[in-house]
């Protein structure tokens, strides 16, 4: 792109060059020149611990498991952007319970074959689910298949529900795996943030539930729950709220933000009501 640069004094080969004479006629504004003198402070970011990526005043690595959990089933999360930058995100937990290449991150909101290649040959595999509500996705506990004999990925959708429909809707390589939901799956535990229903769960309570099912061991859900209390009982004492759902706040009477006005969204709130899917 051509043009002159907006940095004073850069030169290019299409910009005609200054010359140091004018420069010298360029006066300073008044007291810029004392406060171009003054000490710039260099903020250093706050040590973060390598294993749960928390700051290392708040780790949470006393509440993960002394080791790797032994599991047979391969996670594949695919991350909307969004929730990378987010303080209070439970992937990173996840990760820190389960062994290397077993919980596998993917950022982005598109995903294609040819950029995306690992991806789409695990979305091309039999053995592979991903974890999706809707008409046409199966019971995962109704599932008639020995996971422990036969290995299976599984791949997961990070982000808000919104995003999460989008990323499904328009990512065709998460259409070829067989979709399927948990059915019996508790309340959520991920107090500090707001979810749609009360049956939607947190990125990391989703795999806890599904892995519980798949290795056949109900014990990996309470080892996987562990560091998320933790994390919300630290929040909640230093003065976090609980968030109930928008689907307990309506049906309540307690939901004090202006009703949408959009007849899609408004349709939408109707249905938490009804406990109608969303």
């Amino acid at each position: 792109m051509s043009g002159c640069p907006s940095s004073p004094g850069a030169v290019t080969d299409s910009c005609a060059p200054v010359s140091g004479d004018v420069l010298a006629q360029e006066e300073e504004p008044q007291g810029f020149g004392d406060l171009s003198e003054l000490p710039v402070e260099v903020s250093e970011r706050r040590p973060t611990c390598s294993r749960c990526c928390r700051p290392a005043k708040v780790c949470l690595c006393p509440f993960l498991p002394p080791e790797p959990l032994d599991v047979s089933t391969c996670l594949y999360i695919v991350q909307h952007p969004a929730e990378e930058s987010r303080v209070l995100r439970t992937v990173p937990l996840l990760a820190a319970c389960l062994p290397k290449g077993k919980c596998n991150v993917l950022i982005g909101r598109r995903f294609s074959e040819e950029r995306h290649a690992e991806l789409a040959a695990v979305c091309r595999d039999a053995h592979t689910l991903v974890l999706y509500p809707g008409s046409d996705a199966v019971n995962l506990e109704d599932m008639d298949v020995d996971f422990a004999t036969t290995p299976h990925n599984v791949v997961i959708i990070d982000g808000t529900w919104s995003q999460a429909k989008d990323m499904f809707l328009r990512n065709t390589l998460l259409h070829l795996p067989k979709q399927v939901q948990l059915n019996s799956a508790p309340s959520s535990q991920y107090v500090i943030r707001t979810q749609p229903t009360n049956m939607c769960l947190s990125t990391l309570e989703c795999a806890a539930v599904t892995l519980s099912i798949m290795e056949k061991n109900q014990a990996i859900q309470e080892v996987l729950l562990r560091p998320l209390r933790a994390l919300c009982s630290f929040q909640l004492q230093h003065g976090a709220q609980v968030h109930h759902s928008k689907e307990h706040l309506l049906k309540s009477g307690l939901y004090d933000k202006p009703l949408p006005k959009n007849k899609r969204k408004i349709k939408r709130m109707q249905k938490l009501i009804t406990n109608q899917d969303v």
